[in-house]
Formats: structure tokens, C-alpha cells, sequence
């Protein structure tokens, strides 16, 4: 007689892949609001933070705990239209042509992103349990607003 392992590996597997990826937001932000308000100071486990927020981008171990930083960020805004061409990415030439046949150096891409909110967490001596918790969020000029 065949057992019907579909549904149990069908399950496990839907059920792994809605625990890993439940910490990030749709948007994209990895702290989500709802899950700090979660946190509570003295009660909440280092295995609780895991499962809401994953791993943590910072670790300190310091002399009182651990210390876990989570960082969001959020892309930045598109420059505004430019007529210039786009230049390959694959190119290694540090030069091309623009449209008026003169020679341009290529542009230094920066990244992205800006920083959105972070999350720190401190652990009691005992590593396991939430001593304390500090929420920030960051607007567009870098001023923080903690929550």
C-alpha cells in the first residue's frame, strides 16, 4: 500500500517557505511596524525575534548580551529624465560617444537605496530573552522619528 506523502511534503514545503520569507514585507521592508509593536520588553525570546524579523544584518556581543541591528531601507527616487544614452553595463571602456559624436566619460552609478528604519534589540546576560528595544525611522533627509 503507497502512503500519500504529496500533501505532507507539499505542506512542509509551503509551510518553510512562508516562515523564511514572512519577514519581509510586501513592500519590501524587512521591519515590519506590526511585528515591533510584537516586541515586549522582558518577555518576548531571541527565537521569537528570529521568526519575525530573520537574521539580523548586525551582531554585538557585548560584556551585558547580544545586541541584534536590523536595517530597511527603501530605493531611491529616480533622477529626473535625462537624454543621455544608456550605457551598457557590460562595457569595460571607460568612454563613449554621445549622440553629438563627442567622447563622455561613463557616469559612476550609485547605489539605490536609502536607509528607512532600524531596529536594535538588546538581550539579557542571559542571550535569550529582549532587555530592551529601540525603534527609528528615518524620513528622506535623514532625520529619525522614534516610535
Amino acid at each position: 500500500m503507497k502512503r500519500p506523502y504529496g500533501c505532507q511534503t507539499l505542506a512542509l514545503i509551503l509551510g518553510l517557505s512562508i516562515s523564511v520569507l514572512a519577514w519581509v514585507d510586501i513592500s519590501g521592508n524587512t521591519i515590519n511596524p506590526e511585528y515591533v509593536a510584537r516586541i515586549k520588553d522582558g518577555k518576548t525570546t531571541k527565537n521569537e525575534i528570529m521568526l519575525l524579523f530573520g537574521e539580523p544584518q548586525e551582531v554585538q556581543r557585548t560584556q551585558t548580551g547580544l545586541v541584534f541591528t536590523y536595517h530597511s531601507y527603501r530605493d531611491a527616487t529616480m533622477p529626473a529624465f535625462s537624454k543621455e544614452r544608456e550605457i551598457n553595463e557590460q562595457s569595460t571602456v571607460p568612454f563613449f560617444l554621445d549622440d553629438n559624436k563627442t567622447i563622455k566619460k561613463v557616469p559612476v552609478k550609485k547605489k539605490g537605496k536609502i536607509l528607512h528604519s532600524t531596529l536594535t534589540i538588546r538581550f539579557k546576560p542571559d542571550n535569550y530573552t529582549v532587555e530592551q528595544h529601540n525603534y527609528k525611522v528615518h524620513d528622506a533627509k535623514g532625520k529619525i522619528s522614534a516610535k
